[in-house]
């Protein structure tokens, strides 16, 4: 029997699989509540590993299904598309046509991937894969826009230049982010550091000399969370140190 490739097939499997305690399990996970950075986001309670499952299934979705599932306003369906998209631009055998079709379909598309984890799902590949030979000045206007996403994409995107050892433009736009107000940028960026800091450790250190006082917290913590311990008491004390000084 052939599977039937659209997105209306994929909704009906997943939602196949949706589960009440699955839904309890999310809905604490998520914060979708009013005023919070997931609002009005809707969940029918689908297992992740179920809908990268399902993913793998459709992998050969067109551009144009893959749309449909983005403008879905369940949460694990658009999961499923992004899903459908990373694996997609992971695949070797994917031409060249197709990654620029998925790269643009994300940043046409970038309203609908409104939370942390649906980023992080198909940035590195997707955005950051396809530019890893052509220019990334998209990155940092991304890096520049009011919209909390755009902005997590553009750091999470330079994962897949850490992997290939380039980390200038995780260091530059990390720099960027330094005065972000969104805790949720301050992770991505400090983490993002951090990985940096594995291919070269000399960037990282001299990262936080230079900026150790004036990164967020939550920042720092991650970046320097694989330091030795001396270490990363000293950067605690510069930014301890630099809180006392604002507070004179």
């Amino acid at each position: 029997m052939t599977l039937e490739l659209t997105a209306e097939r994929f909704v009906q499997r997943l939602e196949s699989h949706r589960s009440d305690e699955e839904l309890r399990k999310i809905q604490r996970y998520f914060k979708s509540g009013e005023g919070e950075y997931g609002e009005g986001d809707q969940f029918i309670g689908v297992r992740m590993g179920q809908v990268f499952a399902l993913a793998k299934e459709f992998i050969d979705l067109t551009p144009a299904e893959i749309d449909r599932l983005l403008a879905s306003p369940i949460h694990e369906v658009r999961a499923g598309a992004l899903s459908v998209m990373d694996k997609q631009a992971r695949r070797k055998k994917t031409g060249q046509e197709r990654r620029k079709e998925l790269y643009e379909l994300y940043l046409s598309r970038i309203d609908r991937i409104n939370n942390w984890d649906l980023v992080d799902l198909a940035a590195p590949h997707v955005i950051g894969g396809y530019l890893f030979d052509k220019p990334r000045d998209i990155l940092y206007r991304l890096a520049r826009s009011m919209n909390i996403w755009e902005r997590r994409t553009a750091i999470v995107s330079t994962f897949y230049f850490i992997r290939h050892d380039e980390v200038d433009d995780t260091f530059a736009i990390a720099e960027i982010l330094l005065g972000d107000e969104e805790d949720l940028i301050h992770k991505a960026a400090g983490g993002w550091v951090r990985e940096a800091g594995r291919k070269a450790p000399d960037r990282l250190i001299a990262f936080l000399d230079e900026y150790a006082e004036a990164m967020p917290r939550t920042m720092l913590r991650y970046a320097i969370e694989h330091l030795d311990p001396d270490q990363r008491a000293y950067y605690r004390g510069l930014k301890k140190k630099a809180a006392g000084d604002s507070r004179r």
